[in-house]
């Protein structure tokens, strides 16, 4: 399996294709990292050095994996938090490529927007780019419960208005949707659930809530998704999957105390979780 992975990349701790490449790696998958960042740090630290890279730099990679001969081996394009509409539109070419020389391969985006108590925290055009350009070339999309009710100018507090949501996400393009963190009316208070629409199908997994809150999960979730999802087939046996493996890892993560989550410490937990969480039809 051979991922292109177009993300930000942090040196210290875990976001981005670092918190991405990693769990594809130890699963065997081949990944091609394209960084759009580089920085010391996230930026939840509220200081960091580094760089932003240009579009530019992101069509001069891809062209020189084509050169490679390469792209027609390339199962899958990834992409997560954009800095601006120019790197995403970088990132729409190189899915066109990947796309024109395998036609079987899948494009995976995590539309960063923002989240439940911060509302949107990526730059302004970043939203509608998303709605508008990223999420109707997708084939996968992972939205969180925010990201859910902004794609879709709809407010949704039960299981109901999720699956409406996300049939209107599909209608738009993309045959599958994760929302990777939700919270409805029949939640319980100390748990949090996963909602896969694939085709006509849903399934929901439902796993304790851990008191921790870190960065770069969203970034695992999304890679460790795809990846299942190519693997088995089916959202169903993906979305158990990568919930039993996250659930270990911010588990892992809570227990040691870590702002970072601990993805090397706990890699273990991508390749044989230590709790099996079920998904469930709905």
């Amino acid at each position: 399996m051979n991922i292109l992975s177009i993300q930000s990349w942090v040196a210290y701790g875990h976001v981005g294709n670092s918190s991405a490449v990693f769990p594809l790696q130890r699963l065997g998958a081949e990944v091609w990292a394209l960084n759009t960042v580089q920085f010391s740090n996230h930026t939840g630290y509220g200081a960091w050095r580094g760089q932003v890279f240009g579009a530019d730099l992101i069509r001069d990679l891809v062209l020189g994996i084509e050169e490679r001969g390469a792209l027609p081996g390339c199962d899958a394009v990834l992409s997560g938090y954009m800095g601006d509409a120019a790197i995403g539109e970088a990132i729409l070419e190189a899915v066109v490529k990947v796309r024109a020389a395998n036609p079987a391969s899948i494009y995976c985006c995590d539309p960063v927007i923002g989240d439940v108590g911060r509302g949107i925290f990526v730059r302004p055009g970043i939203p509608e780019f998303m709605r508008d350009r990223a999420v109707p070339a997708a084939s996968i999309v992972t939205p969180n419960h925010f990201e859910l009710e902004w794609l879709t100018d709809a407010k949704v507090s039960t299981l109901d208005d999720a699956k409406r949501a996300v049939r209107a996400l599909q209608a738009r393009g993309p045959a599958c949707v994760l929302v990777t963190s939700l919270r409805v009316e029949d939640t319980p208070s100390d748990c949090v659930d996963m909602l896969a629409g694939d085709g006509d199908q849903f399934h929901r997994v439902r796993t304790p809530l851990l008191p921790i809150s870190v960065n770069g999960a969203g970034d695992a979730i999304a890679a460790l998704f795809l990846f299942h999802r190519l693997r088995w087939g089916e959202a169903r046996v993906a979305l158990s999957s990568v919930a039993s493996s996250v659930y270990g890892l911010l588990q892992r993560t809570a227990e040691a105390g870590s702002r970072e989550i601990l993805t090397v410490a706990a890699q273990d937990e991508f390749v044989r979780p230590s709790r099996i969480f079920t998904a469930e039809a709905c």
